[in-house]
């Protein structure tokens, strides 16, 4: 494995969430300030010896390694990019393998490329970043899992759309594990799931709830920032923007369409699907 000597930053202590974890395997020494037990490899997954090395060989991954990473705790928004830009370049360069980062943020809205200010409606609510991804206004905070995907488009044909729509098809699929249908919808970036109980919309239509969002970086074509999905976030607290740009729809999570998904239960899935979507060529 290489891991070009990074290793996810520091942690804030988060006690509610990812309380139950199945054993976590041997792992080599950590360097720096990284609290025990805050940095942790599904072991399903983890090639024998060396942690964490995802491999799908009967999936179309033989010998392409990807690294899947999980974060317990809440890993602040500052420290998240740092070590993603180290790792992109370390991807670039060849010094390390992709990777998957699974965590979740303390409260915090980030701004794409494409944000309005008029869109930040309560900007002293919670810390705003230039987040430089594509997109507009975003939520992130405990309960919702952010997944940061660092893998070279290069290797999937440097077709820039096609590996968006991957990414969409990806959370899709994970919906479904759940028997949730998520949707994609044209001029509405993200995952959409429809709301019979609530009202039609003024067109006529069933109304539509955002359960995922997207938004991407390249450099030298390796893809940072990634998806996000709601499992159990507080919903009050994507009032302070309009998420994505977009007024005339709602934001609704895992917990709130009834279903008892706990994060680690998403995590499982998240990797179940992965190989079958995020292939490369």
């Amino acid at each position: 494995m290489r891991s070009g000597g990074l290793e996810p930053p520091r942690v804030l202590p988060h006690s509610d969430l990812n309380a139950a974890r199945l054993p976590i395997p041997p792992r080599p020494h950590v360097q720096g300030s990284l609290s025990e037990g805050a940095y942790r490899r599904h072991p399903a997954r983890c090639q024998v010896g060396i942690a964490p090395l995802f491999i799908a060989a009967t999936q179309g991954y033989l010998n392409h390694m990807v690294e899947w990473i999980i974060t317990d705790g809440l890993t602040t928004y500052e420290d998240a990019l740092a070590f993603m830009e180290a790792r992109v370049d370390a991807i670039a360069t060849g010094q390390a393998d992709e990777a998957i980062w699974l965590l979740e943020h303390p409260p915090v809205y980030t701004a794409g490329t494409s944000a309005k200010p008029q869109d930040l409606i309560d900007p002293d609510r919670f810390p705003v970043y230039e987040a430089r991804r594509g997109g507009e206004y975003t939520y992130h905070g405990p309960g919702q899992r952010v997944v940061y995907v660092m893998l070279d488009v290069g290797k999937r044909g440097r077709d820039v759309r096609k590996y968006v729509q991957d990414l969409e098809n990806w959370i899709i699929a994970t919906l479904e594990t759940f028997n949730i249908k998520g949707e994609i919808r044209e001029g509405r970036v993200g995952v959409w799931v429809q709301r019979p109980e609530k009202p039609l919309q003024p067109d006529g239509q069933p109304a539509e709830d955002k359960i995922a969002a997207l938004g991407i970086r390249l450099r030298k074509w390796v893809s940072f920032h990634g998806i996000s999905i709601n499992v159990d976030p507080n919903l009050s607290h994507f009032d302070g923007i309009v998420p994505c740009g977009i007024s005339q729809h709602g934001v609704t999570s895992l917990v709130d369409l009834g279903l008892p998904v706990t994060m680690n239960d998403l995590d499982v899935a998240l990797q179940q699907t992965f190989a079958d979507v995020m292939q490369p060529n």
